[in-house]
């Protein structure tokens, strides 16, 4: 038993060390991750979750360095837009789903949440002003997360074999990926154009995390704490920065890299915590919902920037 510990700590760091090394790309990672979480008992589990959610901010604020502020407004403001009518359409058709399929009302309704917003961080945010118990969160953080995982590795071959621009790309990934940590991964891969498009908007879906915990502690009558999203402030700020004090420029290609590092290992992370154990929880009547509200957003999405009625 302790002889199996140790082979799977030290194949946990490996994969951390080979994902830190700059030379394993988002995708690589992601699998790398989902690999061993399916295939060893977890040695850092918890710490590993917390360590993925501080890193994945930290991530994000190190590319904003990489971001161009006009370009960042610009994105954001069309985006926001976008987003509101998208987080409408995806909890009204969340509920609708819910109901047809007999999802329980607290899990119907996180991954509605999740799926509307920013995945699990939404989840996470919203579960304790819901009232969620345990299994509940992790139900709905175990089907979200697959459909993320899954997301990432197939929407760039989806954008190349359809031959989208950039830019329509990341609108894309921001509008139709839960989690930020994928919506950057997908969109760096797709080219440096979609990674500032796709970070803009997601982190403008992202705000309405404010909004919503609001209402569902309204609903709920809670008195939990919001968590609010400061990270998508310090981004801003580090796009000003880029912007403006070029005085400081010889230094943010490197605080870039490191946020595309930051973002690897991030991926690498949150793919370990994926197990047997979680698949086993998900069950089936959740996991159609989350994939029938998914393949919805996505598809509907999809065509509309394709047909250019949603653009920047």
């Amino acid at each position: 038993m302790t002889k199996h510990v140790g082979l799977s700590k030290n194949i946990f760091f490996l994969g951390l060390i080979l994902a830190a090394s700059g030379y394993v790309s988002t995708p690589v990672a992601l699998i790398g991750g989902l690999v061993y979480g399916l295939s060893f008992a977890h040695p850092f589990h918890v710490e590993s979750k917390k360590l993925s959610k501080l890193l994945l901010q930290l991530s994000v604020v190190g590319l904003g360095f990489g971001m161009d502020l006009h370009q960042v407004i610009a994105a954001g403001r069309s985006g926001f837009l976008y987003t509101a009518i998208g987080i409408f359409v995806t909890l009204a058709l969340g509920w609708l789903f819910g109901k047809v399929l007999h999802v329980g009302g607290r899990v119907s309704y996180l991954i509605s949440i999740g799926t509307a917003i920013c995945g699990g961080s939404a989840i996470a945010a919203v579960a304790p002003i819901s009232l969620a118990s345990e299994e509940e969160i992790a139900v709905s953080l175990g089907t979200v997360f697959l459909l993320n995982s899954i997301a990432l590795l197939i929407f760039p071959l989806i954008g190349a074999a359809l031959r989208m621009t950039q830019t329509q790309f990341g609108l894309w990934s921001a509008l139709a990926i839960h989690d930020t940590s994928s919506v950057v991964g997908a969109s760096a891969k797709y080219g440096v154009i979609a990674l500032a498009v796709g970070t803009t908007v997601k982190l403008a879906r992202a705000l309405w995390i404010v909004p919503v915990s609001i209402g569902t502690a309204f609903a709920c009558k809670s008195k939990a704490k919001i968590q609010w999203p400061w990270f998508i402030l310090f981004f801003c700020l580090a796009a000003v920065a880029n912007t403006y004090l070029t005085i400081f420029s010889p230094a943010y290609p490197d605080l870039k890299h490191l946020g595309v590092i930051g973002l690897t290992v991030t991926l690498y992370l949150i793919g370990t915590g994926l197990s047997r154990k979680t698949l086993a929880e998900v069950g089936v009547r959740p996991l159609v919902q989350g994939v029938v509200l998914w393949l919805i957003i996505g598809s509907a999405s999809l065509y509309f920037i394709l047909k250019g009625l949603i653009h920047l």
